[in-house]
């Protein structure tokens, strides 16, 4: 068997796990040869790929972060005009399935290819942890242990300076990793999108701070969040040209308004991709790792239109119509959970 993979969207945490976990056991069970396409579906769209050897290069990647192949984002309308152009080139390659390793975007372009008869498999990725009917993806144990380790350490600079330190983290549209670092590094309040915010608890909360003696806050915040409608003014942002919404810095928003209402001194860190790069944590090691058998596993089985998912402790396959019917966001029972720790 000839097996295809790229890499696509947002660079994560474990993906050159997966790669060679989808390598290795191609080879050592089965006998079959891998390929990957360079820079995600572009890299399919233009026929470039590279061969995957089973040897000891393809050994020494499980430390490192990014991806081997490349990746890139593509609109999707420029994904779907070149149907015809991909299952060609995946026609001349040789190909008989193709594992696509990416989050909610590039499992939607993977289902559209599976509908439109190209045998795949797919693999969850995303360090915001949103794919539907999985508990975990990789890369997302990465993206918490950085957030949280920057939650720490401002912990001693606002109690040096009595000030409150916000930090802004990824997640668009789901604030798993704003409520697990949070929780975490012992935040004392927790924004996410999933629950818009009131301004002015948010102050209060900080004051009841100050008041008691505790001179010093910490906040986190999802990139996504945004305020209950009616409490404040708030620019939504746009949408880039791959048809991602944009966002105006919620962290600073937030801070200023605090300074203006409280009088405290607010500083503002924004994380960003920081929580994307480095090498990933022994835990998406060894998940993505396992993502990669099952996914060259399924493929041998000829279990097409699935993805791997996590469930319990079990690693399994579901529908890819189901991984992206939704977004798995977070439960309001979870955010609850956190409220009774903030102040």
């Amino acid at each position: 068997m000839r097996i295809a993979t790229l890499t696509s969207g947002g660079d994560c945490p474990g993906l050159n796990a997966v790669i060679r976990a989808i390598v290795r056991t191609a080879s050592s069970e089965y006998g079959s040869t891998v390929v990957g396409y360079e820079d995600g579906w572009i890299g399919l769209m233009e026929d470039r790929r590279v061969q995957l050897y089973d040897d000891e290069n393809i050994d020494r990647v499980l430390l490192r972060g990014g991806t081997m192949l490349g990746t890139g984002r593509i609109h999707p309308d420029i994904l779907t005009a070149s149907l015809d152009r991909i299952q060609d080139n995946l026609a001349d390659a040789g190909i008989d399935a193709l594992i696509p390793i990416g989050g909610e975007g590039t499992l939607k372009a993977g289902k559209w290819l599976a509908d439109n008869g190209v045998p795949v498999v797919g693999v969850p990725k995303t360090i915001d942890n949103d794919v539907n009917g999985t508990d975990f993806t990789f890369g997302f144990d990465t993206a918490v242990a950085v957030a949280t380790d920057a939650v720490d350490r401002l912990h001693t600079t606002a109690e040096s300076h009595q000030r409150v330190m916000i930090v802004e983290v990824m997640g668009r549209h789901v604030g798993w990793i704003a409520l697990h670092a949070g929780m975490a590094g012992g935040a004392h309040y927790i924004v996410i999108p999933e629950e818009p915010f009131d301004i002015n608890e948010i102050c209060k909360s900080m004051e009841r701070r100050f008041q008691m003696g505790e001179k010093y806050g910490i906040i986190v915040v999802a990139e996504g969040a945004a305020p209950k409608e009616g409490t404040m003014e708030f620019d939504a942002g746009g949408v880039d040209q791959f048809g991602h919404q944009t966002f105006n810095g919620i962290g600073q928003i937030i801070g200023d308004e605090i300074k203006n209402r409280t009088g405290y001194d607010v500083r503002t860190t924004v994380l960003g991709h920081i929580q994307r790069g480095g090498t990933p944590t022994a835990y998406d090691r060894v998940l993505a790792t396992r993502y990669g058998v099952h996914a060259a596993r399924a493929v041998h089985e000829r279990d097409f239109g699935t993805i791997v998912a996590l469930q319990g402790e079990r690693v399994t396959r579901i529908p890819i119509d189901d991984a992206v019917a939704e977004l798995k966001v977070v439960p309001e029972g979870r955010y609850r959970t956190a409220r009774a720790l903030f102040g």
